[in-house]
């Protein structure tokens, strides 16, 4: 069993590596595909005790069988049976392996569940909900603003640098996915805001880049704006699960209904593939009958 635990920890380094420089994955996937990855060995080496090349497809579908068991939801597995797909591809780039395991293995069928959408007036609300009487306030109208109006990921947002921002030219520069850069539109709302906030930030050196700062003077974890969205969204009253991810995935709600193209959105959010930004395009019947009819006139 030492000869196959040392061997796992080899390749598990090997491809820790490989993710992170090659495929460019963000810290927080290379993670969760380490954890998924040191999960999966324990329990190969538990039960069969055999490296990773020695790895065969009934040994994949009775660690899948576990982890239904476990109580896993199915958007647990199919992550963990991407994340195998992706281990077992880098052995077979790298000539461990021949054929992969994972060939005949299909991920499991569920239905996409999309978040909860929020209205412009329920935006207004949220963030008018926190007391901009205080540096903190202002630096949380703002960040929320931002969140919404530019269509960020959390990440994005907590990420975002004094160098990102170019008022002159109407866009903020975005680092998203993969290091991927793009330019978004940023409202004078938002804009106004942001300088409104700088005109007291507390406690940054005059070196420091990154834009929204905790008030020690550090970087803003993406733990603490979910709990800055609970609290406003506690306060306004709003009964709906509402994570930053709902705030992003309003925005392109709202530009799809305002008549924004799928490829526009697909800009604006920094999706790689448009499948991907084909989630969002949930509009009411409402809104595809007034658009047939405009577009389309009846006979």
């Amino acid at each position: 069993m030492a000869e196959s635990s040392k061997r796992w920890e080899e390749i598990s380094r090997r491809y820790r590596i490989y993710i992170k420089l090659e495929k460019r994955l963000s810290e927080n996937t290379v993670e969760s595909y380490m954890h998924d990855l040191e999960q999966f060995a324990h329990f190969i080496m538990r039960m069969w005790d055999v490296p990773p090349r020695k790895v065969e497809p009934q040994m994949i579908e009775r660690y899948m069988a576990w982890l239904f068991d476990q109580g896993r939801e199915k958007s647990s597995q199919a992550r963990a049976l991407s994340g195998l797909k992706s281990f077992f591809n880098y052995l077979l780039l790298t000539e461990v392996i021949e054929t992969s395991p994972m060939e005949f293995i299909h991920s499991p069928k569920f239905g996409r569940h999309l978040p909860d959408v929020l209205t412009t007036a329920e935006i207004d609300r949220i963030i008018g909900a926190i007391d901009c009487s205080t540096p903190k306030g202002i630096r949380d109208s703002a960040m929320l603003e931002v969140l919404y109006s530019c269509g960020l990921r959390v990440s994005e947002l907590v990420s975002l640098r004094l160098g990102d921002l170019f008022f002159g030219e109407g866009y903020i520069r975005v680092i998203g996915k993969g290091d991927k850069q793009r330019l978004v539109p940023i409202s004078d709302t938002a804009r106004n805001k942001i300088y409104a906030y700088l005109d007291c930030r507390e406690g940054a050196r005059k070196d420091e880049e990154i834009l929204f700062l905790n008030n020690r003077g550090k970087q803003l974890t993406r733990v603490m704006v979910f709990t800055i969205i609970r609290q406003a969204v506690q306060r306004a009253g709003i009964d709906k699960r509402v994570s930053p991810h709902t705030f992003r995935h309003s925005f392109a709600t709202h530009l799809l209904e305002g008549g924004a193209s799928i490829r526009q959105v697909q800009e604006m959010l920094g999706h790689e593939n448009i499948v991907t930004t084909e989630i969002y395009t949930h509009l009411n019947n409402e809104h595809l009958r007034e658009t047939v009819e405009r577009h389309l006139p009846l006979r």
